[in-house]
């Protein structure tokens, strides 16, 4: 339990771009007990500023690169920008490898952009459930752009959606065909698409699929733009940067921006809940007596859920 004046020592100083302040709070805040909900109740006040992109997409397909190139695109002169990248974690320690920083070493020298990895700590839908209070205490320490990257996993990832105000979807030249596309539920969460690895075979076809997805689908009022990069060189990273102010402002005049902010507001509210049941059933001796009583029959697990939450 950290004190509440060591959490106010950390705000000041974190906010006053002190890097070791900085990753200190985000370590409470992965911690998850009763400070990291003081420091979240004390920042959340502050927020809202921040415009938070998610970027998403198969393994391999070099987001990590991707990333750390974006960033020096669309953070404007004196701008603070954190990067959250999502790493897998083991199903039996829940440790993890952590290696996206890696990738991203050309900031390392920065004191404008944080880099924090993050442990799915085996959570699906590619983020940790961490990740909506550590986007919210950043955004209230001062931090103007957000970058979530999630692990890669495929077609389960598209929780990023409901994190983020841009959503972009990065997938390799010659990656599946138009079903695989349309399969993985990637047509319905993508903001932007993105041919990441443009140099290499397929690459053409692979966007050609993607727009001929888009052009069977719903008509929506943001039509997602389809773009090939080679993040390894910096080749098209322009026009992405482009596209995601172009977004932001379609999200601004449309209205659409309250929108998802809403939406948002009730997913963090659901990671919430979920996260003080699970670890209400670690905890609490009543949560401990309901396990007994659905070990034994006597209630089920439908059941003992209502009488956790609605006794609260």
């Amino acid at each position: 339990m950290v004190s509440v004046m060591e959490l106010n020592r950390l705000i000041d100083a974190a906010s006053s771009g002190d890097p070791r302040a900085l990753g200190r709070l985000c370590s409470v805040v992965e911690q998850g007990d009763a400070s990291a909900r003081i420091l979240a109740a004390k920042l959340y006040p502050f927020g809202g500023k921040a415009w938070t992109t998610g970027i998403t997409g198969a393994p391999g397909s070099g987001k990590s690169t991707l990333v750390s190139e974006l960033v020096g695109d669309i953070v404007g002169e004196g701008e603070r920008a954190a990067i959250l990248a999502i790493d897998p974690s083991s199903p039996l320690t829940g440790g993890a490898i952590l290696g996206d920083r890696i990738r991203m070493s050309a900031h390392s020298g920065n004191s404008n952009v944080f880099i924090r990895s993050l442990s799915s700590r085996g959570h699906l839908g590619g983020i940790s459930t961490a990740t909506p209070a550590m986007v919210a205490c950043l955004d209230g320490i001062g931090f103007s752009e957000i970058f979530v990257e999630t692990v890669g996993v495929g077609q389960s990832e598209v929780e990023i959606a409901s994190s983020a105000d841009t959503t972009i979807v990065v997938v390799p030249a010659g990656w599946g065909d138009a079903v695989q596309a349309a399969k993985a539920g990637f047509l319905e969460v993508a903001d932007i698409f993105v041919v990441n690895k443009a140099d290499r075979d397929g690459a053409d076809a692979t966007a050609a699929d993607i727009d001929a997805m888009l052009e069977i689908g719903p008509e929506t009022p943001w039509r997602p733009p389809v773009l090939l990069t080679v993040a390894l060189e910096g080749t098209g990273v322009d026009a992405l940067a482009a596209a995601v102010r172009e977004h932001r402002e379609f999200l601004v005049a449309s209205g659409e921006l309250k929108s998802r902010r809403r939406r948002r507001a009730a997913h963090d509210l659901s990671m919430a809940l979920r996260g003080s049941i699970d670890k209400s059933i670690d905890t609490d001796e009543p949560t401990a007596d309901l396990l007994d009583a659905i070990v034994t029959r006597r209630t089920d697990p439908w059941t003992a859920a209502d009488r956790l939450l609605y006794s609260r």
